[in-house]
């Protein structure tokens, strides 16, 4: 019987019924790399506030700048992604989580790709709106 199968005594406190359902089996890793990943989760989570303020200033700030269905536009795909990538990071973090407690490869990170596709859209539609002026 491994350490993930026997029962928790008195001497192995238990983490609870909800981390035993999100993070079933496995072993206990290296508390840094748990700390490490929950960095990576917080600097997600940063960036997301930021994209959600730049939605909110976006629309708030500029009515002088973009035309309104622009601003509005440029708003919300600021926003969407604020939320796709506050969510997006929160499962990143339990794939990192139960990969690095079975042992397995670290899976590809999704959200990369999405943040930077649309960052770069929401980019260019400022730049040409500002080149424009």
């Amino acid at each position: 019987m491994t350490n993930s199968e026997q029962p928790a005594s008195a001497d192995t406190p238990s983490r609870g019924k909800l981390a035993e359902r999100l993070l079933p089996g496995g072993e206990e890793p290296d508390p840094r790399f748990t700390l490490a990943n929950e960095r990576t989760f917080l600097a997600w989570i940063r960036t997301s506030l930021a994209l959600l303020a730049g939605g909110i200033a976006i629309e708030a700030f500029t009515a002088d700048l973009f035309l309104e269905p622009v601003r509005k536009g440029l708003a919300v795909v600021l926003l969407l992604l604020g939320m796709l990538l506050s969510a997006g990071s929160a499962v990143r973090w339990l794939r990192v989580e139960r990969s690095m407690r079975n042992k397995a490869p670290l899976p590809l990170p999704l959200i990369v790709p999405l943040l930077a596709g649309a960052g770069a859209l929401a980019a260019a539609v400022v730049l040409i709106f500002i080149l424009g002026r």
